[in-house]
Order: C-alpha cells, then structure tokens, then sequence
C-alpha cells in the first residue's frame, strides 16, 4: 500500500483526502475540510488564497506519510507574480463583474465562430481569455512577470518549481485542442502575452519536491514528491468514472454540472459551438466534450438564504411534489450571481407563465426538475453532435448522494444512470498519482479498480420521456 494526499479545492470548500493504494485496493479517508469563502473587496469579489494555502498545509499536516502530493481545483482563475515571484494581489473571482461586456469586444476582433474552431471552448464570460482581457490596462497585468492558475500558484509554493497544468490551462480559451499547444494566433490578435505563462505539464508528470520549509511546516519527512494530476477538477472526476466501456455519458455534479462525454478528438463544428458544448482536454490525450449546466448551485443558494435547513428532510418532502409543475433553464446566466435565489427561480417560473413555486419544497423540485431536464438535453445533443451514442450516464461527485435527482436523471434521459463514486476529483487526482508510481495501468486499469472497489448505485429509467419532452418545450427559446 502507498499513501497519496489528494489537495481537491472546490468553489466553496476544499479538502485534503488520503487516498490508500494497492494491488486490489483504493481507499479514500478526509485528513482535513475547510471553507473557501471569497471576499468582497472595494476592488471587486476576490479569492482568499492565503487563507486556502494555510488549509493546504494543516490538510498535509493532519494526512501525515505520504509518497505523493497532487493538487486539482476549479478552473480559468489565477493569480500574477512579479519578478521577485511575489503574489500580485488575490486572485479574482470568476463570479466578479469586470468581464461583462468583454466579449463583444474580444469577438470584434476574433469573431465568436473563429474563436470556437481555434480553441474549441463554449462561451463563458469568465473564461480565463476574457478575464485577461479586461485586465489588460491594469497595473498588477502591467507589472506581472508570471501567470499560475490556481492548483499551479499552490504547487509553486509549495515546491517553488512553477508548470502550467494542460487539463486546467485548456480551460483559459488560449489552448488548441487539436494539438495539446497553445493558440497562439488567437492570443496575439488579442494582446495577450503567452510568456506569462510556465512551461506546459502533463497529468503524471513530476512537478518537484515540497520545500524545506513546507515540510517543517507540515512536520513531514522529505522527500515528499508533487506530481502533477489533471488539475481541473472536471479532468481528475472524468479520470474516475468508472465506466466499463466508452459508449458512457457522464454528469459531474457539485456547484456545477458538467455533463459530456470523453472523445479522441474535440468536435469543432458550427453547430457544436451554437450549441455552447466545450472542448476541454482530459487524461491521455482525451478532449472531454461537454456543456456548463449552472449544477447545485441553485439549491446551495436557495439553502444559504433559507438557513440551511436539513437536506434530507427538504428533498424528502420535494419527492412528493407533483413532478414537473414548473422547470427553469438550469443554464440560464440569470442564475450566476449569487442572491435572491429563491425569489429569482420564482420570477423565471411567472415570467414563462408556469405556476411559481411558494413552498421551499416546491422550490426545490422545481431546481431538480430543472437539472434532470438540462441533463436529459445535454445528454441528447452530445451524442448528436458528436455521432458518439451512449448506454449509460455515470454521476459522480456531491451529487451522486442525491438519489432523488439521479432517479429524475435516469427517467428523463431514458438511460440507466449509474451514481458514484461521489468523491470522484480526489480520486481521479489519487489515481494519477499512483499510476505515476507504476500502481495501475492506463485508463481502463484505473476504472477497473474503480469499479471493483467503489460502491455504486444503479437507477434504472421509469416510465417514457414524453413528459420530459413536454416540459422541455415549455422553457422560452425552446
């Protein structure tokens, strides 16, 4: 058995797993949990960064011996040194307001359409292109000298050695998904300086050794490798899906859902970019083709707002809603900010002429409805635009644990959905690792090991799809 300390940083928590690995076995324990709460500055919604790393370093210190160290998060944001590889300020928040509007000024000069067919990427207002774009006046872009997204800045102070991970870095619009290499056409037409960027890292690839000081801080014995894993949280959960061939579709859940499938080859045409599905590179050389559904954010709102209640209690109570009364598009950038959730789910409903949910179990299976309904079109289209059909649809993440909404999922795709494991990042990361130390295999090893050790829950679709397809065409544009 070999111990790996799995770094998994989420939008509103992160945590260090343990993950255990031998020739039959793959454990996973939590060391350390802590909040990631962003800060609202003067400046603008801004990431609390020190406040993460100091969680990074209590989670190794608790996880105690371990022969490897790999860190994945979420994606396009960053943070900017200086020469001296001083930290620039914290890194802004993909929810802050300053790329509104950059988009119609980035297309003025790349048409939307050429943007798709270089760098393969669904339109998002926050994606790391943009971003950089409507910081190309300010001062800390001025005086930067390095550019880290942020499981890149964590392995930098951790190891002093800097590397751009290449799942992550697909993620900033400024990656060709045909060879792996940077856009760099599409990034001199827009200004942007590719230099910013370290040298392109590959998941399994070593990214150096934990500092002197790191392992005085953690009391940890050295040396203590930190190996790269496909530091997009999305790429180390696909890498752990435990799928037994590829005619798979998979729903990765949490904040939010992201819902594909894994290809050979990104799927560039005009029709997949009206269809806003993206192309973002996975383990091995895989693009994973998939489309951002706004995913439990709705209901972590609406649950901050009501106080937290207790879940199971809310959801109990949501399954005896009448199915369907009323739907939202769970994709609609109307639900991005935070606030006011429940009030703006209600104002959707009126606004579309179905009943507004009052109960806050109304609220809830109209959000659940919603995101099976979501999951049911991306699904569809996927294998549509891709000519790749599917048997079964995989959830993993947080919210495999939700049986209510991978029961709607099942029924309203038609296909069997198969839940688990719903710490699919941190195990994607884990397995990364011990692939790099010659543990397992290639992909199919690794999901293998997945499925022999892993508990899983099979739903089996109820009923036809005609309901589903009645309320799909109530939302507007449909």
């Amino acid at each position: 058995m070999k111990s790996y300390a799995a770094v998994d940083l989420g939008a509103s928590s992160g945590r260090v797993m343990v993950g255990r690995v031998g020739p039959d076995s793959l454990e996973l324990t939590e060391a350390h949990r802590f909040p990631n709460r962003p800060v609202r500055t003067p400046e603008g919604l801004r990431w609390d960064i020190l406040s993460l790393y100091a969680g990074v370093l209590d989670g190794l210190r608790a996880a105690g011996h371990v022969d490897s160290v790999g860190i994945d998060s979420w994606a396009v944001d960053y943070g900017l040194l200086d020469a001296d590889g001083a930290l620039l300020g914290n890194p802004v928040h993909y929810r802050d307001t300053r790329t509104q509007g950059v988009a119609e000024k980035v297309w003025a000069t790349v048409p939307a359409a050429e943007l798709y067919a270089a760098t393969g990427l669904q339109y998002a207002p926050f994606n790391t292109l943009y971003q950089l774009v409507a910081a190309g006046s300010s001062t800390q872009l001025a005086h930067a000298k390095r550019l880290l997204l942020i499981p890149d800045l964590l392995t930098y102070w951790l190891t002093g050695e800097a590397g751009t991970e290449l799942t992550n870095a697909s993620t900033t619009q400024l990656i060709d998904p045909r060879t792996g290499d940077w856009s760099y056409d599409v990034a001199a037409r827009l200004g942007i300086d590719l230099e910013l960027f370290a040298p392109l890292r590959r998941p399994g690839d070593p990214a150096g050794l934990l500092r002197p000081d790191v392992l005085e801080e953690t009391g940890l014995t050295g040396p203590v490798p930190v190996t790269t894993v496909g530091s997009h949280d999305t790429a180390s959960a696909v890498a752990a899906v435990p799928a037994v061939n590829e005619r798979f579709a998979y729903i990765c859940t949490g904040t939010w859902s992201l819902v594909g499938l894994e290809l050979t080859a990104p799927v560039l045409t005009e029709a997949s970019r009206a269809a806003n599905f993206t192309n973002e590179l996975g383990l091995d050389g895989t693009v994973r083709y998939l489309r951002n559904i706004m995913g439990l954010w709705l209901l972590q709102e609406c649950l901050r707002e009501w106080g937290n209640p207790d879940l199971g209690e809310l959801l109990a109570a949501a399954a005896e809603v009448p199915a369907l009364r009323s739907v939202v598009d769970a994709g609609d950038a109307e639900f991005l900010a935070p606030g006011r959730m429940p009030s703006r789910i209600a104002d959707a409903c009126r606004a579309s002429g179905q009943p507004v949910p009052g109960s806050r179990a109304e609220i809830t299976r109209c959000i659940l409805d919603s995101l099976a309904l979501a999951h049911r079109r991306a699904v569809r289209q996927a294998q549509e635009l891709a000519d790749h059909p599917v048997d079964v649809v995989h959830i993993v993440g947080g919210g495999a644990r939700n049986a209510l909404l991978c029961r709607l999922t099942a029924d309203a795709c038609g296909l069997p959905v198969v839940a688990g494991p719903p710490e699919a990042a941190a195990l994607g990361n884990v397995l990364v690792q011990a692939r790099a130390n010659g543990q397992t295999g290639d992909r199919t090893e690794m999901r293998q090991l997945l499925v022999r050790t892993q508990q899983l829950t099979r739903y089996e679709p109820q009923g036809t799809t005609a309901a589903w397809q009645t309320a799909e065409a109530r939302l507007p544009g449909r």
